[in-house]
């Protein structure tokens, strides 16, 4: 089969934009209007299936012949559910959950294409170092943790909160790009082709 020309990103992440540019992939971005709400005691991993899936959706909807690229991405601290911070202060609470502890991201990670559907999880541990109080107010107050699930960002000011992780790196940023080549491939979509993709 022919390589998916017609590539869209359904999100508003430049995470994720970056990532997917960084591949040297021609894409458009599409943003999917989804309420991204956990439900009440809803498993981590299956609510980022469900919202992933649902952006997708949304976005393939009227556009049978486009390769749509969803996900969602929550990070997840003793079975309960971190989101994106609602100010300062909730960042520093979350950042003193995870100081000194081990945690998990997940993102959900949906492709709807002409040639068939793909959609799973892929899961990453992180540990943190332990902070102190005033740590944990500078990098709230750095303006980094805003609009990021768990509150940090791996690949910028946030790398020096991490000790360590065991998984994708990819996907703490948001985009897990090894299952999504595996998923294309799937679809018919070969590793030869993604790499002659390349603009």
């Amino acid at each position: 089969m022919g390589c998916p020309v017609n590539l869209v990103l359904a999100s508003g992440s430049p995470r994720r934009r970056e990532l997917l540019a960084s591949l040297g992939w021609q894409f458009t971005v599409r943003i999917p209007t989804v309420e991204e709400v956990f439900l009440d005691g809803e498993d981590p991993e299956k609510a980022v299936v469900r919202l992933a899936g649902a952006k997708a959706e949304a976005a393939a909807s009227g556009h049978p012949d486009e390769w749509i690229v969803a996900a969602d991405t929550v990070v997840s601290l003793e079975g309960k559910i971190l989101g994106k911070p609602s100010s300062r202060g909730d960042a520093s609470r979350m950042l003193s959950l995870l100081s000194g502890k081990t945690h998990t991201v997940f993102t959900g990670i949906a492709v709807i294409s002409p040639y068939g559907r793909e959609i799973g999880v892929e899961a990453t541990d992180v540990s943190f170092r332990t902070l102190g109080e005033d740590e944990i107010r500078a990098y709230a107050e750095s303006g980094e943790c805003d609009d990021k699930a768990g509150a940090y960002a791996i690949q910028g000011l946030g790398a020096l909160l991490v000790e360590g992780i065991r998984g994708d790196y990819f996907n703490v940023v948001g985009l897990p790009l090894y299952r999504l080549s595996r998923m294309f491939g799937s679809l018919g979509f070969s590793l030869s082709d993604q790499w002659r993709l390349k603009r």
